[in-house]
């Protein structure tokens, strides 16, 4: 008798460790964060090490903050110009972050467990299904091959276009390192340039009439802010558009649309104002398609944006806040997210019950996960624009400007970022982390331990609009 007492009170013990344990597991949302933390906080150090700068002295812990914090969350805001304040050593450092924090931290950490030849775990699978937007964790280790192929196919292909240009006139080895580096921030939406040795913080200007540079540049940040998911869909249904996914049908309407649109405007409206008169019209074919793609959320400039009308800026600010699309390079709202909620307002402006694309329904959870990114984004938008206007005592336009850019994750700016003190450089790190690992994967992570309930309170109708 008293061995079968003992025996249960063990069994018991060993329940509710297990039970304990399987409370303390770190849920997906939380490996995410985790995972880019511990990314950001790495690539720091290394960055304050005498060697990453040129000067050979130890760069201040806020400031190889922020700079890690900007590639790893691909953004390309920066505080010191990347040519010529960081050495060869910092600029490797830059790029290794852009690159994983493009292709994803999960994503770079299940690829080198296949390639050890670990096996992948359901948790690993479930991880990687919520960081690249997956459908579902079937296919994944499948999918994340097809990742890490797609990415070196993309970016080789894109560093050989650009050689020639920037090999010209250079030491081969530079040349070469200038095609790489700018073929893998392109790709990655990151924005961070190495053109600062012509002109410190300049971009792309020098290259504003160089057509393969532009064409090159273009297509590395659409073909990275479109998602793999969807090129996997390219690849496996070819031209048959309508076996896509409804998603895939959904990104590539909706990038279209806001290349299209835009790039109107910019070229009828904002490059026909007397301070681009000297512009040729090519060239205004050009900075208009440049300055409509860069904006989701690449963070490149080929012309001053200083001279862009308030008009022309609000469009920017627009673009930058959307983003890329879900599963991609880029940050931002997502593309989705806006096409759910214009769909949406369709169907209750035709009084329809259900959210139709496509021929078929969008689950009502979406919709609302749709709305409440928006709410967060413009939230904290504004929110960082007041408070860094406040601060610093600057233009409410300007100091929007760059929380947009920074929660977009765009790396586009007026030139401020570099000025502003402490306090105000900890916001952009802020909203540049919440735009990269996503606003909603933040609260997911903190109420993961929340107990769900099925009681449900009673209905009760209120008036809106």
């Amino acid at each position: 008798m008293g061995t079968e007492i003992l025996w249960y009170q063990e069994s018991d013990f060993q329940l509710m460790k297990n039970a304990q344990f399987k409370r303390k597991r770190l849920t997906s949302f939380q490996i995410i964060i985790i995972g880019f933390l511990s990314v950001i906080l790495t690539g720091s150090v290394l960055l304050m090490l005498p060697v990453s700068s040129n000067a050979g002295r130890a760069t201040p812990f806020s400031e190889a903050l922020f700079t890690a914090t900007s590639a790893a969350c691909v953004t390309g805001l920066v505080v010191h110009d990347t040519a010529t304040y960081w050495s060869s050593f910092g600029q490797a450092v830059i790029l290794l972050l852009i690159q994983i924090g493009g292709m994803g931290v999960v994503t770079i950490a299940v690829a080198l467990s296949v390639i050890s030849g670990r096996k992948i775990g359901l948790n690993q699978r479930s991880t990687m299904q919520e960081a690249i937007a997956a459908p579902s964790v079937g296919g994944i280790v499948r999918l994340t091959g097809f990742i890490i192929r797609s990415t070196i196919v993309i970016e080789a292909t894109g560093a050989i276009l650009m050689l020639p240009v920037f090999g010209k006139g250079e030491h081969p080895g530079k040349g070469i390192w200038y095609a790489v580096f700018h073929s893998i921030s392109a790709f990655c939406n990151a924005g961070f340039d190495l053109m600062g040795e012509k002109r410190q913080y300049s971009s792309l200007t020098s290259y504003a009439d160089n057509y393969l540079i532009n064409m090159v540049i273009i297509g590395l940040i659409v073909v990275g802010g479109i998602g793999f998911l969807t090129w996997d869909d390219v690849k496996c249904k070819g031209i048959h558009f309508g076996r896509y996914r409804m998603q895939s049908k959904v990104i590539l309407v909706t990038t279209y649309c806001l290349i299209l649109f835009p790039f109107l405007f910019f070229f009828f409206g904002e490059f026909q104002r007397p301070v681009w008169e000297p512009l040729s019209l090519e060239d205004k074919i050009m900075a208009a398609l440049f300055q409509t793609v860069t904006p989701r959320t690449a963070g490149f400039n080929t012309v001053d944006l200083t001279q862009f009308s308030d008009t022309g800026l609000t469009i920017m600010m627009v673009l930058m806040l959307i983003g890329g699309s879900p599963g991609s390079t880029a940050g931002g709202m997502k593309t989705t997210t806006l096409a759910v909620l214009l769909i949406t307002s369709l169907a209750v402006f035709r009084r329809k019950e259900d959210t139709e694309c496509f021929g078929r329904r969008i689950d009502d959870g979406t919709i609302r996960y749709a709305a409440t990114i928006v709410m967060m984004y413009f939230t904290l938008f504004f929110a960082g624009g007041i408070l860094i206007s406040g601060i610093e005592n600057l233009p409410m336009m300007t100091c929007l400007f760059e929380t947009a850019s920074a929660i977009g994750t765009v790396g586009l700016s007026l030139g401020i970022t570099p000025e502003l003190g402490n306090i105000s450089r900890m916001i952009l790190i802020l909203l540049m982390f919440m735009g990269r690992v996503g606003g909603l994967t933040l609260v997911f992570a903190a109420f993961s331990g929340k107990e769900k309930t099925a009681i449900r309170l009673p209905k009760e109708k209120i008036t809106v609009g």
